[in-house]
């Protein structure tokens, strides 16, 4: 070929282009053929059918008697308008993407085709996306969460690594655009903290955090060690849905229960440390304690320490049946709270690596600014195959 013949340069571009279509076109196919997965699983028709179901209960007069019980059904049309949307957005692209092919098929045209490209790569990512949601296909993983942390054995390094874990998940929450409170919050006897509480809400704000659950383990220099030795540290991680009380079917005895009061400390409000309206209740059979001080009444944490033990209690039960349950099949299925699930080591090298899944990643300081979105992603597949 003669470099200046322009027609062969142009039919040389123009090969290269339909290459590069016929791979677009082969890209796409693979992912209509996802999308047709989705549908399958999804039953499209009876999701439509249950929000004209919930839209016509809301036009009864007495819809919103049981202000609650209105508020969650109302929830569960906007969550399933969303996935219906999200769904119907993807099959726009899929058949706007097919369009550009056919044309480009007959007609180069570069603008055409640079939108191609770029549609398909915005379908790719909310196909993606879509598939991640489907992760959270049990009961209760878009309920709110409750997160407690707990720092371990290790006097002042581990309250320090309990504070730097606090700050990772609120990085987190803020990056997944979920809402937290604190419920409690123990300071360390020096620095850090001893304990705390937090309650999530937000879009499958369980579902995402469950996997948290276990302890969390820290290899680094000490920076409270003046001889600069390596240290290794834990914190407990423990993570349950909130049940609504239409979802709890459980029964406490007072006789069971041992209530104290004390003044709250930490992070909260103007309230802290003035007076005695933080709540401790000592579930005296299970040794379960629960601990609210996020209000200034002390009714107002009483009511809500309750409802988070009734909500431990209800999930313990929950467990004890799965437990059963795993033995009747004969499976060999941990699902105690105390397994350690990972580790995070800052030196002598930078490594954090989840021990369930072998997921692991050099990037500690990235981690520690909450980007653990990966790890939940490898989780939720790793516990989706288990199951």
């Amino acid at each position: 070929m003669y470099i200046g013949d322009n027609s062969c340069i142009i039919r040389k571009e123009k090969e290269v282009t339909i290459l590069e279509l016929v791979e677009l076109k082969r890209e796409l196919e693979e992912i209509e053929k996802k999308i047709t997965e989705f549908k399958n699983s999804l039953n499209i028709e009876d999701k439509k059918e249950r929000v004209a179901e919930i839209e016509n209960m809301m036009l009864e007069a007495d819809f919103w008697n049981e202000a609650e019980k209105a508020g969650e059904m109302v929830t569960e049309s906007k969550n399933i308008k969303k996935e219906l949307d999200e769904f119907s957005e993807m099959i726009d692209y899929a058949e706007h993407s097919s369009e550009m092919i056919e044309y480009l098929k007959e007609d180069e045209d570069e603008e055409i085709y640079t939108e191609l490209i770029e549609t398909v790569k915005n379908l790719k990512k909310k196909v993606e996306n879509f598939s991640f949601r489907l992760l959270f296909s049990e009961e209760y993983d878009n309920n709110a969460a409750i997160l407690e942390i707990h720092a371990g054995a290790g006097g002042t390094d581990a309250t320090d690594w309990a504070e730097l874990m606090l700050r990772m998940y609120e990085r987190f929450f803020v990056k997944q655009g979920l809402n937290y409170s604190y419920l409690n919050y123990q300071t360390g006897d020096i620095t850090g903290v001893k304990s705390a509480t937090i309650k999530v809400e937000g879009d499958f704000a369980y579902g995402l955090l469950k996997g948290e659950k276990g302890v969390h383990r820290v290899i680094r220099i000490s920076p409270f060690d003046p001889s600069g030795k390596r240290h290794t540290s834990f914190c407990s991680i423990d993570v349950i849905p909130e049940f609504s009380d239409d979802e709890i079917d459980i029964e406490i005895n007072s006789e069971d229960l041992k209530i104290d009061t004390y003044r709250a400390q930490g992070a909260g409000g103007q309230h802290i440390n003035t007076t005695d309206s933080a709540v401790r209740i000592t579930h005296i059979p299970t040794g379960i304690v629960v601990q609210s001080q996020a209000e200034r009444s002390q009714i107002k944490n009483r009511e809500y320490a309750m409802k988070n033990l009734k909500s431990k209690l209800y999930k313990l039960e929950l467990e004890e049946k799965e437990k059963e349950l795993a033995s009747i099949r004969g499976e060999q299925k941990d699902i105690s709270w105390g397994s350690q699930i990972r580790s995070y080591v800052f030196t002598p090298y930078t490594m954090v690596k989840d021990h369930r899944t072998n997921y692991e990643v050099s990037t500690v300081d990235k981690v520690m600014d909450g980007e653990i979105i990966d790890f939940i992603d490898a989780y939720l597949h790793y516990y989706m195959q288990g199951k």
